[in-house]
């Protein structure tokens, strides 16, 4: 069972920077891609950001792209999401998922998630 284990959410004032960590527990880590997702209350889970196996590719929400920047280290079995220019609208808890085969925007291709971390951006 792939595990994956989020880290480095907190409360900001708006305009800070966060760096989020995903800790994935699987030997085989550098076969998968990897994701970031949020969801705010009310709200549906959000795709924010996608990177390949290998790193050589990167995919943005047009919300978050300029501002945000997905980055793995696969000899340390981890996933980072560096989140700059924070504004309030980025409040959500954020969650790491890890894909065998799919590259991809959509949740449903995902098939292991963290348990998710809170952000929380003050005005």
């Amino acid at each position: 069972q792939v595990q994956l284990v989020e880290s480095g959410g907190g409360l900001v004032q708006a305009g800070d920077s966060l760096r989020l960590s995903c800790a994935v527990s699987e030997r085989t880590f550098r076969s998968y891609h990897m994701g970031w997702f949020r969801q705010a209350p009310g709200k549906e889970r959000e795709f924010v950001a996608a990177i390949t196996w290998g790193g050589g590719s990167t995919t943005y929400a047009d919300s978050v792209k300029g501002r945000f920047t997905i980055s793995r280290d696969n000899a340390k079995n981890t996933v980072y999401l560096q989140m700059d220019s924070l504004k309030p609208e980025d409040t959500a808890v954020y969650y790491c998922a890890a894909s065998r085969s799919h590259y991809s925007s959509s949740p449903y291709d995902y098939s292991y998630w963290g348990q998710g971390t809170q952000v929380t951006v003050s005005s």
